[in-house]
């Protein structure tokens, strides 16, 4: 009897930690309302992140927005649509927070070391360089495609 309520309890705890490691799985609208994200968890166990919406997802001239901002000349014609700005996040179950990652942001072309967390239901995302309490936070609100 033991050992069917340890197996029992080890199962609900690593069910616990499976549904709380892809509880950012989904679609975030930005804090600036212009676009939204959809998270997903690759294969490879990590969470990865792409532009699915865009508010203005055309120039002026009615060509789609291009990545014009990126520092690499090669990828500067690329569009935004689709563009992945959130690559490699590992879990950490110790401080419920996603890590280890980089955000990319198509606006002025940089990348950023990044991690993530929830504060209730709202996602914050902090990129920054070097040390992790320097940085930028956003607020990201779940939503619909």
């Amino acid at each position: 009897m033991k050992k069917l309520i340890l197996a029992l309890t080890l199962l609900f705890s690593v069910n616990l930690i499976f549904a709380q490691a892809n509880k950012v799985v989904g679609y975030w609208l930005t804090e600036d309302g212009d676009s939204k994200v959809k998270i997903f968890k690759a294969t490879n166990g990590k969470y990865y992140g792409n532009i699915v919406w865009l508010d203005e997802p055309n120039e002026e001239d009615g060509t789609p927005k291009i990545d014009d901002e990126n520092p690499n000349e090669e990828l500067q014609t690329r569009p935004i649509m689709n563009l992945q700005i959130l690559k490699d996040f590992k879990y950490d179950e110790d401080d419920s927070e996603w890590n280890d990652g980089e955000i990319y942001d198509p606006k002025t072309g940089n990348t950023y070391s990044c991690y993530m967390w929830f504060e209730g239901e709202e996602l914050h995302v902090k990129g920054y360089i070097g040390f992790s309490f320097i940085g930028r936070s956003t607020v990201w609100t779940k939503t619909e495609l």
